[in-house]
This record gives structure tokens, sequence and C-alpha cells, in this order.
């Protein structure tokens, strides 16, 4: 028996996010694997095993997915938001590029999910309605010099940013780093967005400006996006404001 294997996206936190592709994709599972909070937001089924790893075991975590789905058996691997932006499914590419040829030869489907810039975008209005970069902040598999260069070539060109694994307990500062590098470049008022938690009871969004951007108002939970110099703020007494980036880019022709 051919075995399969499904890397799902389970959307930024609450259950109304998981589309239905997702959810047949999980019911339709013997065997649940990924970090144990995002397992925990999945459904019980009776007879599904499941399989709970930590957050930085990525590459362990697909091993044993794909040599579970290789036995026959009908295999999903969780992530949260979307698998193919800085999670599973390019772990899972990765192990089946380096690892039997049995693998290749493997029912495989990456089920998409709303990531988490699209869920803090759409609080607050269309701040990625031109073009823009993600990029993240994390230093555990690429050095921070890297970083920093691409900081700087995504604001020289005009890319509004959205800032994934912003701060960690192992890494406070480095948001810091990055506003203050981000200075060197974009306006004072440029729009700064801190979305916390998006999808889930604990929500918070937040507008700054990157002169006044605290980076102590991040956590891990928390996606930012910052501005180009096009992104724009529309205030609207007695609610948020509206923050947004044309689609037409200035100096062009309608």
């Amino acid at each position: 028996m051919s075995g399969h294997l499904a890397v799902i996206g389970l959307g930024p936190g609450d259950a109304r996010f998981v589309t239905p592709e997702a959810a047949d994709a999980l019911a339709a599972a013997d065997a649940l694997y990924g970090y144990g909070p995002y397992l925990a937001r999945a459904p019980l089924r009776r007879g599904q095993s499941r399989h709970a790893s930590d957050n930085r075991e990525e590459g362990a975590r697909a091993t044993a997915a794909l040599h579970h789905a290789a036995e026959g058996a009908r295999v999903a691997l969780i992530s949260g938001g979307d698998p193919g932006v800085f999670a599973m499914a390019a772990a899972v590419c990765g192990a089946i590029e380096s690892g039997p040829e049995a693998w290749r030869a493997l029912d495989l489907k990456i089920v998409p999910g709303i990531t988490a810039m699209l869920a803090v975008a759409a609080r607050i209005g269309a701040p990625l309605g031109h073009d823009f970069c993600v990029l993240s902040l994390s230093d555990n598999l690429k050095p921070w010099e890297l970083i920093e260069r691409r900081l700087d070539a995504a604001a020289a060109a005009g890319f509004v940013l959205a800032l994934y694994n912003p701060v960690s307990l192992a890494r406070p500062w480095q948001l810091g780093a990055a506003f203050e590098r981000l200075r060197k470049q974009l306006p004072a008022a440029t729009p700064v967005v801190f979305g916390r938690a998006v999808g889930r009871t604990e929500e918070s969004v937040s507008v700054a400006t990157l002169a006044t951007a605290d980076p102590s108002h991040a956590d891990m939970a928390t996606l930012v996006i910052v501005g180009s110099f096009e992104t724009r703020v529309i205030a609207r007494p007695g609610r948020n404001p509206l923050v947004y980036t044309p689609r037409q880019a200035c100096g062009a022709s309608a």
C-alpha cells in the first residue's frame, strides 16, 4: 500500500481560519505529527495517533512523518499558518531530497493555510497592497549579517516588510537592531504594525511609526509589518486606523 503525507497549515489561530481542505486532510489521517501547541489545536479523532515534538525539531519531525508514511500510513504533518512560509513544507522537501528513493514515490500534498502576515494585514487594512517581501529575523539558520543585508536591500527597493520571528528569549535584541537599521533608510513616519496572536483570544494589533516603534511590544507570537515610502495611514475617529499601501507606485502612469 502506498503511503500518503499531507503537510497542513492550520492558519493563525482560531478554528474558523482552518480551510475545509485542511479539515478534510486532518480527518483522513491515521497519524498526526507536529509541534505540541499546534497538535493541540487539531480536533481529536478516535484511532488517530499523535506525535508531538519541540519547536526546533523540524528536521527530525519531517523525517519521522516520512518514515511513517512510507510504511503505508496516511500521515498529516501540521504547521501553524501556511506550511510553505518558514514552516514544515520546506523541511519535508529537504528531507525527501536527501532521503531514500522510496520517499520520492510517496503521495505528497501540501495544504495551504492563512499565514500570519495575511491575517495581520487584514486586521489593519491593506499594508501589503503593493510589492512586499517577507523576512525572518531568526538567525538560527542564517547569519545576522545576511539579515542586515536583506533589510537594507528591501528598504532601499521600496518593499513593505513582513517580519517573522521578530524576537525570542534567545534573541531579544534583534528587532530593535532591525528598526535602527531601517531608520537609516525610511522616513520617521513610516507605519509599523504589531500584530500579536491574531486569530486567538489574546489577539492585539497596534500601529506605531518607525521613529516610535518599541521592540518590547513584540514577542514570539508577534508579526511585524514595516511600511514602505508609500504606505499610508487613514485616521478613523473612534476606530483603529487603516494602514494601506496603494497599488499604484508613485510616478507610475495611470
